[in-house]
This record gives structure tokens, sequence and C-alpha cells, in this order.
């Protein structure tokens, strides 16, 4: 067996495929990037959001990434899929609509806020948990803080980074319950907003309000995309071992 091919993993890209978000058009240069710089050869399929609903749809793959492109079809696919990955040790990416809903996942199943909703998604309700941002991020730059001893800050090998978002939505309220649940806060703008959260015990689960498929021209995998890649690799040689002969 060749080396590329014992680092084969099965990732699912969870969201609503389309070739407007550019961020979408992105993921096959990072994939074939990742392939030829790292040797990391990720087999990914499009999970559509509402295909996310049924119970099996993540289950199987070495990684899931929820990918940007919200408002998603269906809320409850993408939250389904989050908990699957959640709860069952799937190395995890959300990044952007990905970052929003795995917030919204843990608040609602792990913390008990079973009524805190999405501005975007729900505009009626009582209890927000993600509001539009003061300033909207949409095609912006801004400079990250990150948290020492954190995932973000050991993939990412500094104190801060410059990253691009395509947001217009953010962590509102409720961030000590989080915090006090087990949710890590691991990156921030320069007046404190949440911008990267993280669950520390998991073997990978990291989230971000911007978008690292955007960052430079595709050539170059973000680390963050590449730890995903590890830990999908990882994943998937542990699931080889403990397969039945």
């Amino acid at each position: 067996m060749t080396d590329s091919a014992a680092q084969i993993a099965k990732v699912a890209l969870v969201g609503d495929h389309s070739p407007n978000v550019v961020s979408h058009t992105r993921i096959p240069l990072l994939l074939d990037a990742l392939a030829s710089r790292d040797r990391l050869v990720l087999d990914a399929y499009w999970v559509p959001s509402q295909d996310a609903e049924a119970e099996d749809a993540v289950r199987g793959f070495d990684a899931v990434w929820v990918v940007p492109g919200s408002p998603y079809r269906s809320e409850a696919g993408v939250l389904s899929a989050i908990r699957t990955a959640r709860e069952e040790g799937i190395p995890f990416l959300g990044t952007c609509g990905g970052f929003q809903h795995a917030l919204l996942e843990f608040a609602r199943n792990v913390c008990g806020l079973t009524h805190v909703a999405h501005a975007e998604n729900d505009p009626d309700a009582d209890d927000f948990l993600l509001e539009p941002l003061a300033c909207s991020l949409a095609g912006h730059e801004d400079t990250v803080l990150l948290e020492p001893g954190s995932l973000a800050h050991a993939l990412l090998g500094a104190d801060r980074t410059v990253e691009r978002y395509s947001c217009h939505y953010g962590l509102s309220s409720h961030a000590d319950t989080l915090r006090a649940h087990g949710l890590r806060f691991s990156g921030w703008d320069a007046t404190g907003a949440v911008r990267m959260a993280e669950l520390p015990g998991h073997p990978f689960f990291l989230t971000s309000l911007f978008q690292p498929e955007l960052s430079g021209d595709g050539s170059q995998p973000h680390p963050m995309v590449r730890g995903l890649a590890r830990a999908a690799v990882e994943h998937s040689a542990q699931r080889s071992v403990s397969r039945p002969v």
C-alpha cells in the first residue's frame, strides 16, 4: 500500500452547494492542494442540509465540515450533523454559518437553552443566540486574537491572524453559559467579540466566524483546513484498526 493510499479519509461537506458561494468553489482547490502538498487525500462528499436530517447522514465519515452558505435550507439538518460529530467524536470544522450553527447546537443540546434562536432563521424569536453584527463583516478582513494554549493557537502558530469574512451574524448572548458548559472561546476581534470556538476533549472540534476557505488563492490550505485533514486521516486510521478482519 502506498503512503498516499494509506492517508485517504472520507469527509462530509455539509451545506447547500452553490457555484455562487466563493468558498464552495475554493474547496476543490484546497482538496487538491492537500493531496499534492501534504499527501492528505480527502474523499469529499457534499451532503445537502436537507439530506443531513437523516439520523445516519454523517455516520461513517472521518470528518464533518459545515461550510458557509447560510441560511441553509434545513437548519435541523445542519444541527443534526453537528450533534453527531460532537457526540461521536468525529473531527469537525464549522466555518461562518458552520460556526453560528455549532454554537446554536451546543446551546440547545448541551446547555439546555432550547428556545434560543438564530435571527437569520427565526427573526420573530424571543431569545436570540445569534443576531446581526453591529457592522457587517461581509467582504472584510479583520484581526483575530488567539487564546494561548488553544487548538486555534496551536494550528495557526501565532497570537493573532488576519482573516477574511463574509458574514452578517455573530454571537450576541449566553456566552457565559456556553463557556460554563465546556465550550472554549479561542479567538476574538479587537473589541472582544467572539470569532472562534472549540471543544476541549474532542478529537478535533473547531469553528470560526471567518472563512479560512478564502485565505490566499486556494493553493495553500489554511492551517485550520490542514488540521481538519490530519484529524480526518487519524480518524480513518483508527477506524481501519477497529474494523473486524
